[in-house]
């Protein structure tokens, strides 16, 4: 689909793909070639694996696909990565802070070209690449600063730990623990995410592996290399962001080999409204639970608003969400400009535009009511600009039962509101999706808040104020199918890939037990 014309607006001087991509050649030519990225196992960056045509949720042109890896040679690039675990394991935590903080002083030289790669490759808008890079940077730095007793009487794992993440935070979510699992004493492994961000990572991996960080990064299909990541010997824990679907096979993997793991997945995070009034504060938190277009774990797609406040919560909501600014990332009035600042771009390719979009129309057809649809003529464009990765934000009353939108986490740009008359019926839709990373609760009243938050099953309850992973000292998990294994953030993330005392119970949800720190 292409664009309405607007030709007003133009690329960004310097910002296009051909120059990042000779950018990167430049500061990584080990991992790049004129025409793909390349894998690195057994410390060499190898041309193996078949690179896939792949292209950016930005305009739909080209960009570097990911090289997949076959099984046989995952379960190399492992037996690899567990050799360089067991030296790495003995390095000294002096040396190993040294190394990890080199690689942040790389990450920060080149923080502008990781931030305009993450633009391209999944469709950030500057302000939130920047970002993106900016927390793992500083959230490593945090842990290189305070690992001593952090590591006090622990040791590292057995195995090296391998990372499976989802595209939508390379950097702070992905690179950020492998660093930190690397200070930890670990060899690691990532699969680079199959729907974007594989650049990215290739150059955040190279300026690591250059430190000397024991760092492996492979690509391919996920149920092709699991037997390699998940389930076998050599992997010393799993760490897994991602869908309930392919979380819940990890989880039966890892279950029944006994291995250490970590497994983040989705849930519906709700924002119940309850009694309240101060509609000023929620009027001016709705354009920011739009960052990214809700593609994020601890986005809010849904309100759980109390029938008779229903029409001052539009009042609130409306002028609000209308205020969203959408577009191409790089798109300005002039080649000099400042980057645009915009709440969300594209979401991730153009088949998640178009399952929302039916998603959205089948919800309609069964008895939705749509409250509020942007329009395409708001957006800005380049001239003739494929846009079929672009989904306006809608927001819909009621959704029936048999829509996707009633009970999962849409991923995009799209607001359910459902409406309750009793306290036990806004602690049930709540609660809809059996566990949640985040859930907030407005209501004027401090005992009303009391009595229902513990009932919420959140890890993260905010009275009036959204909740997000966090940074550093921050815990994070999530309660009933949200999360399995153990919980991270802090401290925790530190134990969660270290082996303490044999009788210890880490916090976090366990088929065996559930510990809450």
């Amino acid at each position: 689909m292409a664009s309405t014309p607007n030709t007003s607006l133009v690329l960004k001087s310097g910002t296009s793909w051909a120059d990042a991509w000779q950018r990167c050649l430049a500061v990584a030519p080990e991992a790049f070639q004129e025409d793909r990225v390349l894998n690195l196992w057994g410390t060499s960056w190898r041309a193996d694996g078949r690179a896939l045509p792949a292209t950016s949720p930005v305009d739909g042109s080209p960009v570097a696909g990911p090289p997949r890896l076959d099984g046989a040679t995952a379960q190399q690039a492992v037996r690899a990565s567990l050799d360089r675990h067991r030296a790495w394991r003995h390095v000294p935590l002096p040396e190993r802070r040294a190394r990890v903080a080199a690689t942040l002083d790389a990450l920060t030289e080149h923080r502008e070209l990781l931030a305009l790669l993450l633009v391209w490759e999944i469709g950030k808008p500057w302000r939130l690449a920047q970002a993106d890079v900016d927390r793992a940077i500083d959230g490593v730095r945090w842990y290189v600063d305070g690992i001593e007793p952090m590591v006090e009487g622990r040791s590292p794992l057995d195995g090296p730990v391998s990372n499976i993440a989802s595209w939508n935070y390379p950097m702070s979510v992905l690179v950020h623990a492998m660093l930190v699992q690397a200070l930890a004493g670990n060899a690691v492994i990532a699969k680079a995410p199959t729907d974007g961000g594989v650049a990215c990572l290739t150059l955040a991996c190279a300026l690591a592996a250059r430190e000397g960080i024991p760092v492996t990064l492979v690509s391919g299909s996920g149920g092709e290399l699991s037997e390699a990541l998940v389930r076998a010997p050599e992997i010393g824990c799993v760490s897994f962001v991602g869908g309930r679907d392919t979380g819940a096979a990890v989880a039966t993997a890892v279950a029944d080999l006994g291995k250490r793991h970590i497994l983040e997945q989705e849930g519906l995070n709700t924002w119940g409204v309850w009694n309240y009034t101060d509609w000023d504060a929620l009027t001016a938190v709705v354009p920011k639970l739009f960052d990214y277009g809700k593609q994020r774990c601890t986005a809010y797609p849904r309100f759980v608003v109390q029938r008779t406040l229903f029409d001052e919560f539009l009042a609130a909501y409306l002028p609000a969400v209308r205020t969203l600014r959408i577009g191409h990332p790089l798109a300005v009035e002039n080649p000099d400009d400042p980057f645009p600042a915009l709440d969300f771009g594209p979401v991730i390719n153009a088949a998640k535009a178009k399952e929302l979009d039916d998603q959205v129309a089948e919800a309609i057809s069964r008895g939705a009511v749509p409250l509020h649809r942007g329009k395409l003529s708001d957006t800005r464009f380049l001239p003739g600009q494929d846009t079929s990765a672009y989904v306006q934000p809608v927001t819909l009353l009621n959704p029936p039962p048999s829509s996707p939108l009633h009970h999962a986490e849409p991923f995009g740009p799209v607001d359910t509101i459902v409406l309750v008359d009793t306290e036990a019926e806004l602690l049930a839709a709540m609660n809809a999706s059996n566990g949640a990373l985040v859930a907030t609760l407005s209501t004027d009243d401090e005992a009303t808040y009391t009595r229902l938050a513990p009932q919420i099953r959140a890890f993260k309850l905010g009275r009036g104020k959204p909740r997000s992973r966090g940074d550093r000292d921050e815990l994070f998990g999530g309660l009933g199918a949200s999360w399995r294994g153990a919980f991270v953030g802090g401290e925790l993330l530190v134990r969660a890939v270290t082996q303490g005392p044999a009788e210890e119970r880490l916090p976090g949800n366990f088929p065996e037990y559930q510990l809450v720190p």
